[in-house]
């Protein structure tokens, strides 16, 4: 009785309003209840699921080498080769710290790519027609996994690409883990219908952008990050429906095995078909063959702009879509306002966290000319005590390292041929600037140069190695400051440090880049509903955030009936065989009546489709 009188209470009042203010009452409590209610209710059901339903511990067959740190006996190879004689059609395995050899993978053949491709189209069409739980299932179910085997993870990345554990923590495990829990908790809001305004002439319409399956995602992934690179799309391939082939770098290939039995025993937990997920291993053949295979849908590319170049071409007779990463030359910028204590760790860490291999890494270090003596008075002892060294404990090794080895031999030559020229042309080397020879691995010394200047190669080039390039910015000028940064090719990152946020982020709004963060380093890509991308020779297309679960998708343009029995018709006028005398006023009158700003030229367009009728 209380609540029928206070519903009569409420009743009353708003019955004396007038009707069209009751209806735009109305419409204001409907809208309040789908953009609060409902997005509350979503978040209440996955709550819901987290919490009643829990993914199963799956196991996960290890080898010696993969669960141990000492696992390896082999002794160090002389000349590790890729491809040796003896064995022509298999890829050699070496761990880059240490030379000793992990074992050989198949070099896999067009045809073996084929077979791999065709078995991946054939198990999406049952993976697409699971639904998003079942897809988080899984995920879930990976995830658990990662955080009850983090040290194996990291063993397994550290013996096959050279990084510390604690690299291969934050930039492999910790990376992809945020992956998952963000695809998990918004994928499935992302990939919803997306509705869209109609215009007047359609007003009896709904239509709405719906996102679908590729099909089957051909992902060439690079070797700085071996875990991570192939789970990245591996996860947002699977949550939107697709397959994923991954062709994974044959200077990483030992590790693919083990991080691929981890995805494939998820899925076969829930009893769906693991060949959703496949591996690829081999050369340069194996890639071409992926890229040109008529059952893959797209590409996903992160390599160097001439492999990638390459890539495009491959894609361009079957007018295959693809999205390319191709890498940068990211700025770190200190103003002479910044306390040097704050941001000493953060050069370090932009500049030698992976050895300096990583995509997103600091190439350029600009630092404003007052304050650059005493920046390097302070970093040069910093980088001088870094321990460099084999990063697991193995061959006499504890594993107590801060830098690693470099994982592929040609990028030492790559970086110390951009280091020699830029001394050459007047650079300063504060420490490092060569090989390690004291260690029997693929160690380059870690290494402070300054005196850069735009003639060098190593300023307008990618270095990917562990060389921090320090460049003044002359009269402590913002101005100059983005000068320089912008005359480069690449522009994936950027970051500029300042005590005033507005001043940098001032800086930050002019430097030509994909992505930017002020006052610190590395933090987009922890935020995964950020897309990661870049411009110019950085590539194009985005991994992460809902711009890169959509990529993984058709936009799908979709258009229906809004009221049941209200439907289009071709006015007699325009209708065929059409009528000579009316038809061009019928439409001219149209136009008026519908685009016109004037309320009289859209009354004269109303009497003149009464005429034209």
């Amino acid at each position: 009785r209380s609540s029928r009188i206070m519903m009569m209470d409420i009743y009353e009042p708003l019955s004396a309003l007038p009707v069209p203010v009751q209806a735009l009452l109305l419409i204001s409590a409907v809208h309040f209840i789908l953009s609060v209610y409902k997005p509350l209710a979503t978040n209440l059901s996955l709550l819901c699921e987290f919490t009643f339903s829990s993914p199963p511990l799956i196991d996960v067959e290890m080898t010696d080498a993969e669960s141990k740190d000492d696992g390896v006996k082999d002794e160090p190879l002389s000349n590790p080769q890729l491809q040796i004689a003896s064995e022509p059609n298999n890829v050699q395995c070496w761990d880059p710290s240490t030379l000793q050899h992990l074992g050989s993978v198949p070099a896999m053949t067009k045809e073996d790519v084929e077979s791999l491709c065709a078995k991946a189209a054939i198990a999406q069409k049952s993976w697409a027609l699971t639904t998003y739980a079942q897809r988080r299932m899984v995920l879930r179910t990976i995830q658990k996994y990662i955080v009850a085997h983090q040290e194996d993870i990291c063993r397994v990345s550290a013996r096959d690409s050279g990084k510390p554990k604690v690299d291969a923590l934050l930039g492999e495990v910790m990376t992809t883990c945020e992956k998952i829990r963000c695809i998990n908790v918004n994928g499935e809001e992302w990939l919803q219908c997306q509705y869209r305004p109609v215009g007047p002439m359609m007003m009896h319409k709904t239509a709405y952008v719906e996102y679908v399956p590729f099909g089957v995602l051909g992902v060439i992934a690079p070797w700085n990050y071996p875990f991570h690179n192939m789970l990245n799309h591996v996860i947002s391939g699977l949550f939107s429906g697709n397959a994923v082939v991954s062709k994974v770098s044959e200077h990483t290939t030992w590790s693919a095995s083990y991080f691929t039995r981890i995805v494939k025993a998820a899925l076969e937990a829930h009893g769906h078909d693991s060949n959703v997920v496949q591996t690829l291993t081999g050369f340069g053949e194996c890639g071409a063959a992926l890229v040109q295979s008529e059952n893959v849908d797209k590409i996903i590319f992160t390599g160097s702009p001439g492999v990638g170049r390459k890539v495009m071409a491959g894609c361009a007779p079957n007018v295959k879509p693809c999205i390319l990463e191709l890498g940068g030359k990211d700025p770190m910028v200190f103003c002479d306002d910044v306390k040097l204590k704050d941001v000493v760790p953060w050069a370090m860490r932009g500049c030698f966290q992976n050895c300096g291999q990583n995509c997103c890494g600091v190439e350029r270090l600009f630092v404003y000319e007052s304050i650059q003596s005493k920046f390097l008075s302070e970093i040069v002892p910093k980088v001088e005590a870094l321990r460099q060294g084999v990063p697991i404990a193995v061959c006499g090794n504890d594993g107590d390292v801060d830098c690693g080895a470099m994982i592929m031999p040609a990028q030492m030559d790559i970086v110390e041929a951009l280091v020699n020229d830029a001394i050459e042309k007047g650079a300063k080397v504060h420490c490092g600037g060569k090989r390690n020879k004291s260690l029997k691995g693929q160690f380059f010394e870690p290494t402070v140069i300054s005196g850069i200047t735009p003639d060098m190669r190593i300023s307008k080039e990618e270095v990917f190695g562990p060389v921090m390039c320090v460049i003044t910015v002359p009269n402590d000028s913002d101005d100059e400051c983005i000068r320089l940064i912008n005359d480069c090719n690449f522009g994936l990152g950027s970051s500029v440090y300042s005590a005033s946020q507005d001043r940098g982020m001032k800086i930050g709004n002019s430097i030509r880049s994909g992505m930017f963060t002020v006052n610190d380093f590395g933090v987009n890509y922890l935020i995964q509903s950020l897309p990661f991308g870049g411009v110019k020779e950085s590539g194009f297309g985005r991994f992460a955030g809902p711009e890169g679960l959509r990529a993984c998708c058709l936009e799908r343009s979709m258009v229906k009936d809004r009221i049941w029995g209200v439907r289009t018709s071709i006015p007699p006028a325009i209708n065929y065989p059409i009528d000579a005398r009316k038809g061009l006023p019928f439409g001219i009158s149209l136009v008026k009546m519908f685009y016109s700003e004037s309320l009289l030229a859209k009354l004269a367009g109303i009497i003149g489709l009464i005429k034209s009728s």
